[in-house]
């Protein structure tokens, strides 16, 4: 059994190769993926060669962990029956090589137990789940966010799940014009144009890795600063400011089962909406350009690969 892939060969070396897949298992599903996802922030790092070095990590690779499909074949152990569309948020099925995160691909071999049902209603907004299982992560168990920093899909998906949960509409800030629309509920503004100074909760997910002085100066004592983006320069802050104000810095990390669980059950009750964040498609056929168009075009929230015209 084999695949057509997106494959990494080196930084901004991208192309469609077919791939052997590994052979399933008792416990492993066979899905055709009809879309996947292109994430702005960790895909952005490996195809532009910036992802800081960690275990696995190396070219040729596999990208993508936003892929949503249908059920070819199902194991006996696998907990999936043909025909269920389903999420899968990667896989690595791909022989030696890399799949990181291995979901950018028309067909997957995967644990079932890895899949998450998707609603037909969804189709291609199913991508997202992963995305707004990240945002569920970053404030499960602690504040809403009072100032979010980024108006992209996460910075959007964070601004919801406050709505959602009762709070009152977060300030978000946007330094591209490109992407101050869009706003349901909470004002989008310039840094520049907001004079607030005594922000409780600030969730940053620009990535922006030079902005926690500014972010510091704009805390009331005792606030939290809440990164959630991907960063890969370090990161270093200026003292005296942030003991002024006895501040609490928090990193969140990936989304975990529950997050997904969560994100999953609010969509269900249509209390989350995943409309409008999906921008731009292209056919898996122009991956290349489609990547690229995801990570220069500030007008590119989210990119979606279709895989209809891919066997």
């Amino acid at each position: 059994m084999d695949t057509m892939a997106v494959l990494l060969q080196e930084p901004e070396q991208l192309m469609l190769r077919r791939l052997d897949l590994t052979p399933p298992g008792a416990e492993d599903v066979v899905v055709d993926v009809e879309w996947s996802g292109i994430s702005t922030g960790t895909e952005r790092l490996l195809w532009s060669g910036q992802m800081p070095s960690f275990p696995g990590m190396g070219y040729p690779l596999v990208p993508g962990y936003e892929s949503v499909g249908r059920i070819a074949q199902a194991g006996p152990l696998s907990g999936r029956t043909p025909g269920q569309r389903v999420f899968v948020p990667g896989a690595r099925c791909f022989g030696p090589v890399r799949g990181l995160f291995g979901g950018a691909a028309r067909r997957l071999v995967v644990a079932g137990e890895k899949t998450v049902l998707a609603a037909s209603s969804l189709r291609e907004n199913a991508v997202l789940l992963a995305l707004a299982a990240t945002a569920h992560h970053a404030t499960a168990g602690a504040a809403q966010p009072e100032l979010i920093v980024g108006h992209g899909v996460l910075g959007r998906l964070l601004a919801r799940l406050a709505l959602a949960a009762g709070a009152a509409p977060p300030t978000v800030w946007e330094s591209s014009p490109a992407r101050r629309s869009g706003a349901e509920g909470y004002p989008v503004l310039d840094p520049s144009a907001d004079p607030r100074r005594d922000y409780r909760s600030i969730v940053d997910v620009s990535g922006d890795s030079a902005l926690l002085d500014t972010l510091i100066a704009r805390l009331a004592p005792g606030g939290e600063i809440v990164l959630a983006g991907f960063y890969a320069a370090p990161l270093s802050f200026a003292f005296p400011p942030a003991f002024m104000r006895e501040a609490r810095i928090r990193i969140a990390a990936e989304w975990r089962a529950p997050d997904l669980a969560a994100v999953t059950a609010l969509i269900g009750s249509g209390r989350l909406s995943l409309d409008g964040l999906i921008t731009h498609r292209e056919a898996a056929p122009q991956a290349a350009s489609a990547y690229r168009t995801a990570f220069t075009d500030a007008s590119c929230l989210k990119m979606v690969l279709d895989w209809s015209e891919c066997s």
